[in-house]
């Protein structure tokens, strides 16, 4: 018996479909490539943002605990409440002159470094408290009105506020308890550090930075800003 011949015939891939599936596949690879990317690239971007937040409240923190040894060497009151004749800063922060505030505690303070928040784009550190040392090298505003017997008073903190959306300018500030402020996104994506009087550091949206506002208990806050 002669064995019978199928009729079907194995059918090898065309050129055409070879590359089609070719092309489909590194599609897909790419596809999964470009994924892989875009999360490491947002980790790192979280990373960076948590990173420079952390340092910025220590600033904040190194900055408090310096008015406050300032403080306890000039008859328990701020450099803004003293007159510069007797080595304050009260005349230069009833000015805007903020960055005089801090140069009256440059041995408190030790160095200007820690007056730059570090997701400030838009300056540079000053090398010490004397040549070129101005507002341009101070990212953080201080308060003319914080005591310590008003724990919850602004002491010192980011600076970049604004007001109806409209950023605020260098000079004194006077930030009425229900005005609409807000955060800009230059910083801590629209985030932001507040020192309080009572020592404490306080990252804040801005809708919990206008509630802290309330909580301050002044109709008025002056803020010196850089």
């Amino acid at each position: 018996m002669k064995p019978r011949a199928s009729n079907q015939r194995n059918q090898a891939l065309t050129l055409t479909e070879v590359l089609v599936s070719v092309a489909i596949v590194c599609v897909f690879v790419g596809a999964a490539f470009l994924m892989f990317h875009r999360q490491k690239v947002v980790h790192r971007v979280v990373r960076q943002n948590r990173s420079t937040e952390i340092q910025c409240v220590n600033n904040l923190k190194q900055i408090g605990l310096a008015f406050r040894i300032w403080e306890g060497d000039n008859g328990d009151k701020l450099p803004m409440q003293v007159s510069s004749k007797n080595g304050g800063a009260m005349e230069p922060a009833l000015r805007g002159n903020v960055f005089q505030v801090f140069q009256v505690m440059s041995n408190e303070l030790s160095t200007p470094r820690i007056l730059l928040c570090p997701a400030d784009a838009d300056r540079s550190a000053a090398k010490d408290f004397t040549s070129g040392f101005d507002n341009s090298r101070v990212s953080y505003f201080a308060s003319l009105d914080a005591a310590d017997d008003k724990p919850a008073m602004f002491l010192a903190g980011d600076d970049n506020f604004a007001i109806d959306g409209r950023p605020v300018k260098s000079g004194l500030l006077l930030l009425a308890t229900n005005a609409p402020v807000s955060w800009t996104a230059a910083r801590h994506v629209n985030q932001g550090n507040i020192g309080l009087a009572d020592g404490s550091v306080q990252t804040t949206t801005s809708s919990s930075l206008r509630q802290r506002l309330v909580q301050t208990g002044a109709d008025t806050n002056r803020l010196a800003i850089p």
